[in-house]
């Protein structure tokens, strides 16, 4: 365990945080060994993070056009069209899961905790016990694959400046919908989502309140 990550678990006693890097993390995902320190510093010189609330961009543009993103396409998406953008700001709770038919990657310009479940997780009614839940520590420049029947949200925030992801999905994905199209969990385009039933705010706007249990809070460390 990293220090970091031993300071994290300290101050989150109420959940257990496990390392991307340990064996737990294979049914959610793929760790992939690929260079970020470049793409990570391209992403830090694009953005500005806002003083509260998080910001989903589904394509950054001098991301998606970089030899980065030509990598990733050719070797990890088989050579589909994939999109490049941006997630940054502050989060810290549970609040909401989301999946898409694709996997998903992701690389954690700052350190970054997600919270993760499967979809076989979900009972008859598509309902999910929060309790089923597991939480990941990345490290900055940690990059990975988030399985497509892997349910999964906005990253929560190690430290109070924010944090920052970059997404990689297929071309897009997590557009918006007209609210007529928005049916059975279908929230935007290849993204079907269910809200924790404290999360009012979201329930209100039309989300199914599937989730049950404890909305997990995690607790920052600087």
């Amino acid at each position: 365990m990293t220090e970091r990550l031993k300071r994290l678990q300290e101050a989150n006693p109420h959940i257990h945080i496990y390392d991307v890097h340990s064996d737990e993390f294979k049914q959610y995902g793929t760790l992939i060994s690929k260079e970020t320190k470049e793409i990570c510093h391209l992403t830090k010189s694009c953005l500005e993070i806002p003083a509260e609330g998080s910001v989903y961009q589904a394509t950054l543009e001098p991301l998606d056009s970089s030899e980065w993103a030509d990598v990733l396409r050719k070797e990890l998406c088989g050579g589909l069209d994939e999109q490049v953008g941006v997630c940054y700001g502050h989060s810290c709770m549970l609040n909401a899961l989301e999946w898409h038919t694709c996997s998903e990657f992701n690389v954690a310009v700052t350190e970054m905790v997600l919270l993760l479940a499967r979809r076989n997780d979900m009972d008859d009614q598509n309902r999910l016990d929060s309790g089923k839940i597991k939480a990941f520590y990345l490290r900055e420049g940690d990059m990975v694959e988030i399985y497509s029947d892997t349910l999964h949200f906005c990253p929560c925030e190690v430290t109070k400046n924010g944090f920052i992801s970059i997404v990689g999905l297929q071309r897009d994905t997590n557009l918006p919908l007209e609210d007529t199209e928005k049916k059975h969990f279908l929230w935007a385009k290849n993204k079907w989502l269910i809200a924790h039933e404290k999360n009012t705010s979201l329930v209100n706007r039309g989300a199914y309140a599937g989730i049950y249990g404890e909305n997990w809070n995690i607790k920052t460390i600087d």
